[in-house]
């Protein structure tokens, strides 16, 4: 819900704010907080990002009220003409500033940096993406709280609506990543888009190809971290901006059909369960697992007659293909194991309900999956979409008695930790052995006679077996 007051902004009566006046009263400049702090203030939002701008020079601003406000963290990026320092305030908890001066930009149709000058507040206000953003309040003490809303801003704000200051094309055309965060604000904020910026997104998709990689990647992730994902994944699909970005994605659309045979519709079946487990958990990366889950059915894809469409080993074929999408979207990398064993594994769990659930199945799928076992049994329960209750309920049903299995198997073989008793390094102390093919083999069998019930999880048994098994490696040598 919008404030309706405009003077009386949340936080903006907070003593850092008076200060900052202050403080620029003392200067003689005008100085505003600016975008998406105001917004979110008038949304009744939390937000600890504050710009503040002033008509003027930013950086020795940005020195002086480090001094008075001691701050610290303080950095100074000269060619952008801004300044960053953050500070712990009584009333805000710790905050981050960011100090820009008022300025006009142009760009090259070949990049997306700026060439930035000195400007006027107008001149700033237009130059930004969006109208919700395009806000002002004045800092300084004789006008403080004053809103300055060149172009209704508050308005859109009212009317949950993304448009940008001046026509999407020229927006979108200096800064092709504003398409990215359309996407983005409509997911964080449940905004709509204006008609005329859809359709400006639609023109000049391809345009986001000069905007770097990290850029890309870090609108992507605030996305998949918005409360509904797919309402910005849609955008991006629909526009054709994901196709330039993500066409491992946009690979699973449509529905291909032979002798009426169809399948579903593999993209936005993605999308569902990416809702589900946003639903579900706030973790990121178990969201990223769920939006490539089925990235390698359309390299399984066959139809076979009888039968219809299979996508046998799509799990294995995702798994593999996460690290060249890992590397070339510049995704952290110390999450690729993860995401590919959530992949890997997401179809285990549900079948095993189709036969005689055996405590040895669930021991394996429990060595398999490790501390991820939670997280698998999550992405399982959100992978389940189908429009026909009669078979969603079947497919529950089912897969709560795997649950309840290896809550069974859990308590029972106190397997809570999920990973074997002995691990390969100490097997190599054991056994005094380097690296290689025989730590792997004694390593397999002891899991292996973990999880046949051939001995108990315990260190002490697999200690035992280890060294018959390693005597036994030593007799056929």
């Amino acid at each position: 819900m919008v404030s309706q007051d405009n003077t009386k902004l949340v936080n903006f009566n907070a003593e850092i704010f008076r200060k900052i006046g202050a403080l620029a009263d003392e200067m003689q400049l005008p100085c505003y907080a600016v975008g998406g702090f105001v917004r979110d203030s008038l949304l009744q939002r939390k937000c600890k990002d504050i710009d503040i701008m002033v008509v003027g020079e930013p950086i020795a601003f940005a020195k002086a009220a480090k001094t008075k406000l001691n701050g610290f963290g303080f950095a100074v990026f000269e060619r952008f003409r801004t300044a960053r320092l953050s500070l712990k305030d009584r009333e805000m908890g710790e905050i981050e500033l960011e100090f820009v001066g008022a300025r006009k930009e142009s760009y090259s149709p070949e990049s997306r940096k700026p060439i930035t000058e000195v400007g006027t507040l107008q001149d700033d206000l237009s130059r930004r993406d969006f109208t919700i953003n395009a806000l002002a309040v004045s800092l300084n003490q004789a006008t403080f709280g004053k809103l300055t809303d060149l172009f209704n801003g508050r308005n859109d704000l009212s009317a949950q609506l993304l448009r940008t200051p001046l026509e999407p094309e020229s927006t979108f055309s200096d800064d092709p990543l504003r398409m990215m965060r359309a996407a983005r604000f409509a997911s964080q904020l449940n905004f709509n888009l204006e008609p005329e910026i859809f359709v400006a997104m639609q023109n000049m998709h391809r345009r986001i190809g000069i905007v770097s990689k990290e850029r890309v990647r870090d609108e992507l992730f605030k996305i998949m971290a918005s409360p509904k994902p797919s309402v910005g994944l849609d955008i991006l699909y629909k526009t054709g901006v994901l196709k330039e970005i993500l066409p491992e994605l946009t690979a699973m659309a449509g529905v291909e059909q032979i002798d009426g045979v169809g399948h579903k519709d593999t993209f936005y079946h993605t999308l569902k369960v990416v809702d589900n487990i946003s639903e579900m958990s706030e973790k990121f990366w178990l969201r990223m697992a769920a939006l490539f889950h089925d990235v390698g059915k359309p390299k399984t894809k066959r139809f076979k007659e009888g039968h219809g469409w299979t996508f046998h080993g799509h799990d294995a074929v995702g798994a593999a293909m996460m690290q060249r999408i890992f590397r070339k979207q510049k995704f952290p990398l110390d999450h690729l194991e993860y995401v590919q064993k959530l992949i890997r594994l997401h179809l285990r769990p549900i079948p095993l309900s189709g036969e005689e659930i055996t405590d040895s199945a669930i021991r394996r799928l429990m060595f398999e999956a490790g501390e991820e076992l939670d997280d698998l049994m999550m992405l399982c329960r959100a992978d389940v979409t189908s429009k026909n209750p009669q078979k969603v309920e079947k497919i529950m049903s089912n897969f709560l008695l795997v649950e309840e299995k290896v809550s069974q198997v859990c308590e029972k073989d106190l397997l809570a930790k999920w990973r074997p008793p002995i691990n390969g390094v100490e097997i190599m102390e054991m056994f005094n052995l380097s690296e290689g093919k025989i730590v792997g083999l004694l390593k397999k069998s002891m899991e292996n006679a973990i999880i046949d019930g051939v001995i108990p999880y315990d260190k002490e048994a697999a200690m035992r077996f280890l060294n018959d098994e390693f005597q036994k490696i030593n007799d056929k040598n």
